[in-house]
């Protein structure tokens, strides 16, 4: 399927002649939607609201890649609208630099230092997690989604188990959230192992990698409603990043005068850019209150449901769009459909919404792609969060169009109308979900306005 700036410029010249000779201009509320265009062949500009042709239904999503984002999120969170989210994380640690440990080291003690910042759910319930050295190789390169098994790649034996209650605090001056850390003591056989290894497995980060994998978090169940926090765990040039830190003793730092403490020393191991940083999400939605029509087109939603984390999206379906080709002489000024979120059953509150969203067409193929209206701008297509009357708002003028002027399937620019998915822009490294209004509960409505003129 091709999208060239050609075809950009061809979708935009009728109307760019059409806006110079414009004459009148009228508004009318058509109650018919998209099945009643004017008879009169007028030059002029008329617009319609339509809600009543739009369908919304569940849907699961899958196959998400959850290993290419700069954050990962670790936690059981249980929704109280969207069911149980339990996301693990997996990360590799590589060397700085060869690891001189000294003459006789003596492993002291081992510690995970692990960074968050944002905190979505409850704050009070306590979070409850275990740390296992991975035993399978993970390749920085290749994609990894959501629903990976990462613990059938671990060790069996935990490393640690640890609790923490998540917390948020804002930085007086700047009002931004303030890092937090996690420091989990881990067994010192890790150190010991890390310590004692050859001098071989250490000489580079491709070999030290195959020798010591990396390490697994599991998040376990809670008894509370929790949460999921976002782990900043890759070190950057202004931010140093999670750790691996191996303190220990030898001969060197302990050859004192009596009476003198030894200083520990310590060397640390990073997770980097290079770093395969994996989070594993699952989703138990039993008892939901969409779980008995999940992926089906047979009962349509009373509202709309988005969740990131390979969670849920919404396909949306309007009847009628492909027999605006029977119109002649037609031209489509401005196509935007507007989602109006229901800020009681969301509530925005405790779980604020996700600040933009994506609305993908789905074409012939079954795959879904960005309508071309994104890429003429990103800006002007929209999908952000308006906290005025808190909706989100898409321009899909061109995409509209195409679908009334390219009619045969052979063509490279037929789109068709198999229907859109509403998704999160962001997709696994976010926690926000929302609940929307549907169109028949009012939430959601296609403003198109049009023109249709002479030869």
């Amino acid at each position: 399927m091709k999208y060239s700036r050609t075809q950009l410029l061809k979708a935009f010249s009728g109307l760019l002649i059409l806006v110079s000779a414009l004459v009148a201009c009228n508004s009318d509320e058509n109650d018919l939607g998209l099945g009643i265009l004017p008879k009169e062949d007028l030059i002029n500009v008329r617009n319609i609201s339509v809600s009543d042709k739009i369908s919304s239904f569940t849907f699961t999503e899958n196959g998400i890649v959850s290993n290419k984002s700069d954050y990962n999120l670790l936690g059981t969170f249980n929704d109280p609208v969207f069911g149980k989210t339990t996301v693990d994380y997996a990360a590799q640690f590589r060397l700085t630099s060869y690891p001189d440990f000294g003459t006789n080291p003596v492993v002291d003690s081992v510690r995970l230092y692990i960074f968050y910042r944002n905190v979505y759910g409850d704050t009070l319930t306590q979070q409850h997690i275990k740390v296992y050295e991975l035993e399978t190789y993970l390749d920085p390169d290749a994609e990894y989604t959501q629903d990976i098994d990462l613990k059938s790649m671990a060790s069996d034996v935990p490393l640690a188990e640890f609790d923490f209650t998540p917390k948020v605090e804002l930085d007086s001056a700047t009002q931004d959230t303030n890092f937090q850390m996690l420091t989990i003591p881990l067994d010192n056989s890790l150190g010991e192992k890390l310590v004692y290894a050859d001098s071989l497995d250490l000489i580079n980060n491709d070999v030290f990698l195959q020798y010591f994998k990396g390490l697994f978090i599991e998040s376990e169940d809670v008894s509370g409603k929790g949460a999921l926090i976002t782990l900043h765990t890759m070190a950057t040039s202004t931010f140093q990043g999670s750790a691996l830190l191996v303190y220990y003793n030898n001969d060197e730092n302990m050859d004192l005068e009596e009476g003198e403490s030894p200083d520990t020393l310590s060397r640390a191991f990073l997770i980097t850019d290079y770093s395969a940083r994996i989070s594993g999400i699952e989703h138990d939605y039993t008892g939901t209150p969409f779980f008995d029509h999940l992926d089906q087109e047979d009962v349509e939603d009373d509202v709309v449901y988005v969740q990131p984390t390979g969670g849920l999206k919404s396909r949306i379906t309007i009847s009628g769009l492909e027999n605006w080709k029977d119109s002649t002489n037609m031209g489509i000024n401005k196509a935007e459909i507007v989602f109006h979120v229901d800020t009681v059953k969301s509530d925005i509150h405790n779980y604020p919404p996700p600040s933009q969203l994506m609305f993908t067409f789905v074409a012939p193929d079954e795959e879904e792609y960005r309508p071309i209206d994104y890429f003429f701008n990103p800006v002007f297509y929209g999908g952000y969060l308006d906290t005025s009357d808190y909706s989100y708002s898409f321009n899909i003028t061109q995409h509209v169009q195409r679908i009334i002027d390219v009619t045969d399937p052979e063509d490279d620019d037929f789109v068709g109308n198999q229907g859109f998915f509403l998704t999160t822009g962001r997709r696994v490294d976010i926690a926000n979900r929302v609940v929307m209004k549907s169109a028949k509960n009012d939430g959601v409505e296609m403003r198109i306005t049009y023109s249709k003129f002479l030869d």
